[in-house]
């Protein structure tokens, strides 16, 4: 029989966005949050220390036997409190971290918190009714680059962002603890307004349900809710530790709900959350389906006739590849960590293999009329939204473009169409965040190996801190991805290094002109006697630099490149960079 956290899985991976969260006290257990049951023994021995009570074994035996019955939480707050403001100031005192707890870490977002918000970031949960007064949930989605609708009262629910509309709705039915409106008495658990009652009936109606940390005991209008929906067109899990009570398995019941035996939430919520990676890995697209989809893209360079299947094709990728991204909701606002960088990288690599291969071979095999196509297509990646966040994030948002453009460029390199490459390395791109025209050479490459983004590209393997992390991360993609237009990885590897150096040219000029580099030279530009030029691997791999150099200032290949309009078309100029590249490269071996 299939385990039920198997089942769970699939049925969230495939209705994405169907199942709605009900969390109770259980989920912020770990963080040391403390639950009602918690809270009431607790507030017992308030009381009973005003007793002069200091010490007993069982606060719940001696509630019954100095008042006659077990303690209750709704009394309790009832005797010792007038108003719901009152009720807010003690409860606070359980749930706001103090300098202590932030120390220790404890009253801070747990696993589970994390692996829901990771959940709601791939699109796969975007409903949460909780019970629960902090803003653990609130705080970990925030850090995973989600911003919730958060409703806490019947005044929100009038101004909220409609529920279709929301890309993550929280329906705090108890309220919030910095707002007074809680609801913690069994007078005020036995009814909910029209308005709270008529989202969660429709909630309630039009999802999956999936329950954890919530006893169902001490909630009659939320049983009352559950029991009356209308429909069970989707099912409901409930993740339960031990036997659930009678109230809870009386629902189970009413729902025909499957029972799930947990040990604590957060194992139940990243067990779910690591089981649905697993089936998004499982999920791409199987080589033999991309190798027949790059095999269809050559046939249709073949011919030009097909040039418009092949932009159908080609369209039909890019928006397949963009939805997959769109569906994690990568933006720029979260916080930064190796993991969730790591993470990013995978992704945009996963959804963007299949269209870098056919850039490739667009590139290779092309003959010119599929440039405009290839344009349009970087013009369309390159503009990720601007968004407000972390500049990592938002720089990251180009990765894809840079995959496509590195792709393109190898492929004519390759081919040795040299016009078509000085042509596609300065198309003028602008995105959303520079919002400017800049090279595109610049823009999606160069500006990835100059030093300001070393740091982040190391973490991707964090043992080596290479010197040209995203270039060497790049080689080793593109010998995995682009075998079959290559004899072999030294030939994938010799090309890269061939573009980059190529792209130093263009780098190079750009920064400085034929005089100055000759002042620099002739040792009139200060202590060093030549001009610092990126050129990434090919700066300290010593197996290919001569061979690269002496290719680059020898005819044929030398006056093909300046009749592209490489070194500006300067013969002059293209032996001074040789001159100063050597340099460069001298210097670098000492590093």
């Amino acid at each position: 029989m299939i385990d039920p956290m198997t089942a769970l899985a699939f049925s969230v991976f495939e209705n994405r966005g169907v199942y709605a969260l009900l969390l109770g006290s259980g989920l912020s257990r770990a963080a040391q949050i403390p639950t009602g049951w918690d809270i009431t023994l607790d507030l017992t021995r308030r009381v009973a220390a005003l007793e002069g009570v200091y010490a007993q074994p069982n606060w719940a035996a001696w509630h019954q036997e100095r008042f006659g019955a077990p303690p209750s939480y709704s009394k309790l707050l009832d005797a010792l409190s007038n108003t719901a403001a009152e009720r807010r100031s003690i409860l606070h005192s359980y749930i706001e971290p103090s300098g202590q707890d932030l120390e220790t870490g404890a009253r801070r977002p747990t696993d589970a918190h994390h692996a829901i918000a990771r959940m709601v970031r791939d699109g796969y949960v975007r409903v949460i009714i909780t019970t629960n007064f902090d803003r653990l949930l609130e705080n970990a989605l925030r850090e995973a680059g989600v911003e919730p609708t958060v409703v806490k009262s019947e005044d929100d629910l009038a101004g909220a962002v409609p529920l279709a509309h929301a890309r993550c709705f929280i329906l705090k039915l108890h309220g919030d603890y910095l707002d007074t409106r809680l609801l913690n008495t069994d007078a005020e658990l036995e009814l909910y307004g029209d308005v709270q009652n008529r989202t969660l009936d429709r909630i309630l109606d039009e999802h999956g349900l999936i329950i954890c940390g919530w006893s169902g005991d001490w909630d009659t209008a939320l049983r009352a809710a559950i029991s009356r929906t209308p429909s069970r067109r989707y099912p409901t899990y409930w993740a339960s530790r031990g036997t659930p009570s009678d109230a809870a398995q009386d629902l189970i019941r009413h729902r025909g709900a499957r029972l799930i035996a947990i040990d604590d939430a957060d194992s139940f919520f990243t067990g779910l959350q690591q089981r649905l990676e697993t089936l998004e890995a499982n999920a791409r697209p199987h080589p033999l389906t991309v190798d027949l989809l790059i095999g269809t893209a050559k046939r249709y360079l073949a011919k030009s006739e097909h040039r418009i299947l092949l932009a159908d094709l080609v369209t039909s990728e890019v928006a397949r590849a963009r939805k997959l991204i769109e569906d994690h909701g990568f933006g720029a606002q979260g916080r930064f960590s190796e993991t969730e960088f790591r993470n990013r990288i995978a992704t945009y690599e996963a959804a963007f293999e299949p269209l870098a291969r056919i850039s490739i071979a667009m590139g290779r095999w092309g003959v010119g009329d599929e440039f405009s196509l290839a344009r349009d297509v970087l013009h369309t990646l390159a503009r990720s939204p601007r968004q407000n966040g972390l500049v990592a994030w938002s720089k990251l948002m180009t990765y894809p473009a840079a995959l496509f453009f590195v792709a393109y460029a190898l492929g004519t390199a390759k081919a040795e169409r040299l016009d078509t490459l000085h042509q596609w390395l300065n198309l003028p791109l602008t995105t959303e965040r520079t919002r400017e025209e800049t090279p595109a050479f610049d823009l999606l490459f160069g500006e990835m190996w100059q030093g300001g983004e070393r740091d982040m590209w190391n973490l991707l393997d964090p043992s080596l801190q290479r010197w040209t992390p995203f270039n060497d991360h790049l080689v080793q993609l593109c010998q995995g991805w682009f075998a079959s237009e290559f004899f072999d990885d030294a030939d994938v590897e010799l090309t890269f290094e061939w573009l980059e150096l190529l792209v130093g040219i263009l780098m190079t000029v750009r920064r400085a002109n034929k005089d100055h580099i000759a002042a620099i030279l002739e040792g009139r530009g200060g202590q060093r006697n030549f001009l610092w030029s990126a050129i990434g691997r090919t700066a300290w791999h010593s197996d290919n630099q001569e061979r690269l150099l002496n290719r680059m200032t020898r005819d044929p290949t030398a006056a093909a490149l300046l009749a592209a309009g490489f070194a500006s078309g300067d013969r002059e100029l293209l032996d001074l960079l040789d001159r100063n590249f050597r340099l460069v490269m001298e210097n670098q071996r000492w590093r």
